[in-house]
This record gives C-alpha cells, structure tokens and sequence, in this order.
C-alpha cells in the first residue's frame, strides 16, 4: 500500500502572495523522495472555519500535514481546530519533537504545539510549525514512523507486525 499526503500550509502571508512558500514545498520534496504520494499541496489562511473545512475536504489521503499555527500567538489556531475533531492524540509525536528542537535550538524549542493526530475515520494529521527547519525535524520523524502508523490505524484484527 503507498501511503498518500496532503500538505496544508496556513499562513495569511503565504494565502495573500505576499510571502513566498518554503515551507511547503520543502514538506513535498521530503514526503515524495521517500516513495510516498503527495496528491497536492494546499494554501489557507489562519481562519477555523478554512481549517475545517479543509480537514472535511482531503478524505482520499492517509495523512494530512498542517504547516503552521502551532505557536503561542492569538492566530495560531491550527492547532486547535484539529485537537477539536481528533479522535486520539499520538503525545509521542509532539513531546519528541519538542525534545528534538531543544536540541537544536535551545529552550525556544519547547513552546511549539506541534502535536500529531488520529481523526475518527483513520486519517492522521500532523501538525507543524511553519519554519523550514521545524518542518524537516518534524518530516523526520513523521516519515520514520508513518507506514507503522497508518498500519496500526487500519488493522482491526491479527497480529501486530
């Protein structure tokens, strides 16, 4: 089975044209290098109800990545929206992520809210600050644990593997 993506970039700027997106393409490069089908790559700004309604529109994918909204700040809501309608949060994901960034970038690191997520029909949905580095650390381990991932999501019965 290959795994197929969704790479959601929420950012006003990036939505306006007024700042070019890095981020993103960065995302698809690393998804689509390692085998995986990357269906298309989607701009929206820091909006809920954009947000959602994009989350109810790329059902045909396995994982959704999210680009952005995991700060601290009052328009950084993609976090929120997504642990609104999540069935179960992977806390694994965000707290090695975290420990990942203190690493490289020193106590900074432990105020992102990137998080990973399993929605009630089997999708997993990521979500990812929007710098090009917390996107390739975040990628990193992503793509590390995906095909075990979506493996458990989908396997009712038997054993594990």
């Amino acid at each position: 089975m290959t795994i197929s993506f969704y790479v959601v970039v929420v950012s006003d700027q990036v939505f306006k044209g007024k700042k070019n997106d890095i981020s993103g393409e960065k995302a698809c490069e690393a998804i689509a290098s390692k085998g995986y089908v990357v269906k298309d790559k989607i701009i929206v700004p820091n909006k809920f109800r954009e947000v959602i309604r994009t989350i109810y529109r790329l059902k045909d994918a396995d994982v959704i990545v999210f680009i952005g909204g995991t700060g601290l700040g009052p328009r950084d809501l993609t976090i929120d929206v997504i642990e609104s309608i999540a069935w179960r949060k992977i806390p694994g994901f965000g707290e090695f992520f975290r420990l990942k960034s203190y690493e490289e970038i020193g106590y900074r690191g432990l105020l992102s809210r990137a998080e990973a997520y399993v929605l009630g029909d089997g999708r997993v949905v990521v979500v990812l600050p929007g710098s090009p580095n917390a996107v390739s650390l975040g990628l990193e381990i992503l793509l590390n644990i995906v095909d075990h991932l979506v493996e458990e999501i989908h396997r009712f019965e038997g054993p594990h593997k």
